[in-house]
């Protein structure tokens, strides 16, 4: 993004823009210390939102950009030098890494539908992909389709509120157990206030479960429920639950999955707790459901979704968390970190998000407009928002078990 350098403009002439959105009871001049060429203090006139829009069109031939804040019981608008003018995408990069992500989450889908035995010739390891492309396919398009939407459920808020994003940037990851990392879009400028930070934050999460859902009770309803078996020298990889994950095998199959062959001298109760949260012991034995690929791509689908819901940064979590406390909003980030740390010794991989998030963590997306507060319907979403981070959050998502020779 580019800023733009102020015209040359005098006070009173400010002073006089600024005076039909405010009722200005101080004005102080800014100096090389400070990052704003004068502030202003008083009561609004009229509703925030409104105030900012007008005040910012106002301002924008003179190449000013107004921030709005509180100053204790006062309202303060400090004018700041420059206007935001986001250069143009470079869309041809967000399809080359799409079209690369397809091919590595087909790849990835049809490792994962390969069900026969290990190649040993180039011959027979083309016939085993070639066998197994379809099941490669089908979970190639469900997880694209959730991860489309939850994108583009960004894109198309920020295109409603005219703030500027990128379009999607896909992540290729053919090594990984789903074939990609994600994908993530970029503000290009400084969301306008808290209201919209919150619509482009949670649109993401809400359509992409609006996709995940259907998908994952499809697949659940084309999976099967069987023995969970390991034989020497072989490996075995769970899937983690998260609640939403376990009231859909409930819906499909009618009992909690994994069932145990025996809950040994605890209660179920107490079994299912230390399951949930550690995934052991492993239920060797049981019964459990053999997900088709499509209910795998759900599931990624929901684990994505807790992902970008972590409570922290310029993550859709993170979003959420800021318009409701604002800048205390910080304050969770060291009881984040905490609670990462100690997930990792269920699953490592939650060290490598502390570490993420202990660079990336302590950086939020700040409206130029923070008086602006949110309506009651966001501040539902808002905490529907949340709800749903602990209805997806999956403590173990992954685990495996390796047989003696």
């Amino acid at each position: 993004m580019l800023a733009t350098e102020p015209v040359n403009v005098e006070i009173d002439l400010l002073t006089s823009l600024v005076g039909r959105v405010l009722k200005i009871e101080d004005i102080t001049s800014g100096d090389p210390q400070k990052d704003y060429l004068v502030r202003y203090r008083g009561t609004l006139l009229g509703e925030s939102a409104e105030a900012y829009d007008r005040l910012s069109k106002l301002l924008g031939p003179y190449e000013i950009t107004p921030l709005f804040r509180m100053a204790g019981s006062q309202h303060a608008i400090l004018l700041v030098p420059g206007v935001i003018r986001p250069k143009p995408s470079r869309k041809r990069i967000n399809l080359l890494l799409f079209i690369l992500t397809v091919l590595s989450v087909v790849f990835a889908g049809t490792l994962y539908g390969y069900s026969g035995p290990q190649p040993n010739s180039i011959n027979e390891l083309l016939t085993g992909i070639q066998q197994s492309l379809p099941s490669g396919l089908a979970f190639a398009a469900s997880l694209l389709a959730i991860l489309l939407a939850h994108e583009f459920g960004h894109y198309l808020a920020g295109r409603y509120h005219k703030t500027h994003v990128t379009l999607p940037y896909f992540i290729p990851f053919p090594l990984s157990p789903f074939g990609t990392m994600g994908a993530f879009i970029q503000l290009k400028e400084p969301p306008r206030n808290k209201r919209i930070l919150l619509d482009i934050g949670i649109a993401g999460p809400i359509a992409g479960m609006v996709v995940a859902i259907p998908i994952l009770l499809l697949g659940l309803s084309l999976s099967r429920v069987d023995t969970i078996q390991i034989n020497p020298g072989q490996s075995l990889t769970l899937e983690g639950n998260s609640l939403i994950y376990l009231l859909a095998k409930y819906a499909v199959f009618g009992q909690l999955l994994p069932h145990p062959s025996s809950y040994g001298d605890v209660s179920p109760i107490l079994y299912w707790l230390r399951y949930f949260f550690t995934s052991q012991p492993m239920p060797v034995g049981g019964t459990d459901v053999m997900i088709h690929p499509v209910a795998w791509a759900g599931w990624a689908g929901l684990l994505v979704t807790a992902l970008n819901l972590i409570p922290a940064g310029q993550l859709d979590g993170g979003h959420v968390m800021y318009v409701l406390l604002g800048k205390r909003a910080r304050l969770l980030w060291p009881v984040i970190l905490g609670m990462l740390f100690l997930l990792g010794f269920v699953w490592s991989g939650w060290w490598l998000w502390a570490l993420l998030i202990f660079f990336l963590g302590r950086l939020y997306a700040e409206p130029l407009d923070q008086i602006t507060r949110l309506d009651a319907p966001r501040i539902a979403v808002a905490v529907l928002g949340i709800v749903l981070f602990f209805l997806v959050f999956t403590p173990v998502p992954l685990v495996q078990l390796i047989a003696g020779g």
